[in-house]
Order: structure tokens, then sequence, then C-alpha cells
């Protein structure tokens, strides 16, 4: 179950959050990260045009040259280069910034966009190849298990859901696990998680557990360090609809000497409609916490993925 803070900060790009920090003066407020995630999270603002040191208003910037390294030059004097300065304030902001435990960016910014963005040649044609922003980039290189997602991406629901779901395991793992670090710790964190990476990859769970099976003639903090790794790695690919089903089916097994024949029908039932699309994923999970709470199971109670994310956000109510 969740129990990591409800102040979890996420990074943010400034405009998002209403700031008139634009090339125009402008900015791009999204009522989906401000009122919808704002009351869950601590929502923390960054320019990083601004704080390379432009103006605001000021001429708009664009990626040129090719799509592995652009430069970020000025679209009306391309003699302004701020390709190393955006890259070094990526990385600052990840070295200065551990507390933050995922990052939302603006769409084909150059600085902030962390993939599509437009791409230029020299004479100022468009490429038909894209790239991402420079800010984004040094961000993704310093922290590359940083849950980070775009605005854009996160109005459709499972790619919304899988974000806040890694922003919650990431923040779990930092506050809870690495002050304390222990070869129990590390197997009960792994216990808990157990359904969630099923239902994102279960070979990685399968690999997971193996890498965990000789704590005691291991280094214990590279051994957390290469699980963290590939933990955030397999829940970056959003569970479907079978996986979800297939760990729902695992869940429902705890219950077969419990529930009578009806019962049983039912919950099969459900998760059955929910495999074909009928019922969104909150359906059968609420009548898997019924069961849950009229035949308490210290196993599944602690599951995350019985409630992986703020119950007010009804991230489920949609996939």
């Amino acid at each position: 179950m969740r129990t990591v803070s409800r102040t979890i900060p996420i990074g943010i790009s400034a405009c998002l959050v209403g700031q008139p920090v634009r090339f125009n003066g402008g900015h791009k407020h999204s009522s989906l990260c401000t009122a919808q995630l704002g009351p869950a999270f601590t929502l923390v603002p960054f320019c990083p045009e601004v704080a390379v040191g432009l103006d605001t208003p000021r001429q708009p910037i664009r990626l040129v040259g090719e799509p592995q390294a652009p430069r970020v030059l000025g679209s009306q004097d391309p003699t302004l280069d701020l390709t190393e300065p955006l890259q070094r304030y990526g990385a600052q902001v990840a070295a200065n910034h551990p507390e933050l435990c995922g990052f939302i960016l603006m769409q084909k910014s150059p600085s902030c966009g962390l993939q599509r963005v437009k791409l230029y040649q020299a004479d100022g044609q468009l490429q038909p190849k894209t790239s991402s922003g420079a800010f984004a980039s040094a961000l993704r290189q310093a922290n590359p298990w940083l849950p980070i997602e775009e605005e854009g991406r996160l109005h459709d629901p499972v790619l919304r859901e899988n974000f806040i779901t890694r922003v919650e395991v990431y923040a779990q793992w930092r506050q809870q696990l690495e002050p304390q670090l222990s070869a129990a710790a590390l197997l009960a964190f792994h216990a808990r998680h157990k359904y969630l990476l099923l239902a994102h990859h279960p070979e990685s769970y399968r690999r997971l557990g193996q890498r965990l099976a000789n704590l005691r003639r291991a280094d214990l903090g590279a051994t957390a360090q290469a699980y963290f790794q590939e933990l955030m790695e397999a829940l970056s690919r959003p569970a479907s609809r079978q996986r979800h089903s297939n760990a729902l089916e695992h869940i429902a097994g705890h219950f077969k000497r419990a529930l009578n024949p009806a019962e049983k029908h039912e919950l099969a039932e459900l998760i059955g409609h929910y495999r074909q699309g009928l019922v969104p994923l909150v359906v059968p999970i609420t009548l898997l916490k019924h069961h849950l709470l009229k035949h308490p199971d210290s196993y599944l109670q602690q599951q995350s993925y019985l409630q992986p994310h703020p119950p007010e956000l009804s991230l489920r109510n949609a996939i």
C-alpha cells in the first residue's frame, strides 16, 4: 500500500504552472498538472532558458545540426549559442535537487522537449528528423532513472498512470530504503512490489528475484543500485491489459480457499471483463480490496499494486 509522504516533489517546466517565462512573455499553463496532480504532489518549477540568463520576452531559440548532438541557437541571431549553458544547467538541477522524484517537461521545446523537437539545418530549413532539448537531454543523462515525462503525453491515461506509479516507487526507494539499506529491507521492498512488477514486466520480476537470491555473498550497495536501475527500467514499460489481468489472477489465487463458488465466479468474471476492455482496472481492483478486508492477508496488504498512487487521482478509472 502507499506509505510515502504526500509532499513528494516533482520538477516541472515553469511555463506549465503559469509562470510567464516563454520567449513571447506568455505561458503554457497546464490544468492537468496544477489542478489534478498539484494537490497530490509538490510541483517545483524550473525554467532553464531564464536560468541561463535570457530575458522575457526574447528571441526564440531552436535546435540546429545533427539529431544526436544538436546546437541550441537563436533563430534570429545564430551566433547566440546556448547549448553548453543549458546542458550545464540540466546537470546542475540533477545534482542540486536530489529530492526530486520526477520531472514534467514542456513538449516541443528546444530546451525542455524530451523527444520529437523540431530540428533545423544551418540555412534555416526544417529537417525531417527530430531531437531532444538540451536541458532535457542533460537532465536525463545525469539521472537516467528519474521518471521524466512530457506534459502532452500525460493526457494519455495509460502514460499518466505509468508516470505517477514510477514517481511513487522512486520516492519509496529514496525515502525509505536508501537511508537505511539492509538486505532485509531490500528483500521486503522487492516483496511489496511483486505484483506491480508482474503487471509491467514479468521477466524483470524473475531476474530481480534471482539478483537478490544470494545477498549474503554480494556487495549490498552495488546489488541495490543494479536492482533499482532494472526496477525503474521495467516500470517504464506501461503495463498491458493482459499483464494486468495476469497479476489480478495471481492475487485472486490468494482467496481460493476463502471465497465461495459464487464469489470466485464473480471475481473471475470481472477480471475477464477487464481483459476484454469492458470495465476499467479499478473495478476488479475494488473487488479484490473488498475481499481483502473480509479475509485479511498480510502479504497482500503490503502490496503496492493494490494502491500504488494517491486514490484521489483516480488514475485507474480510465485504464
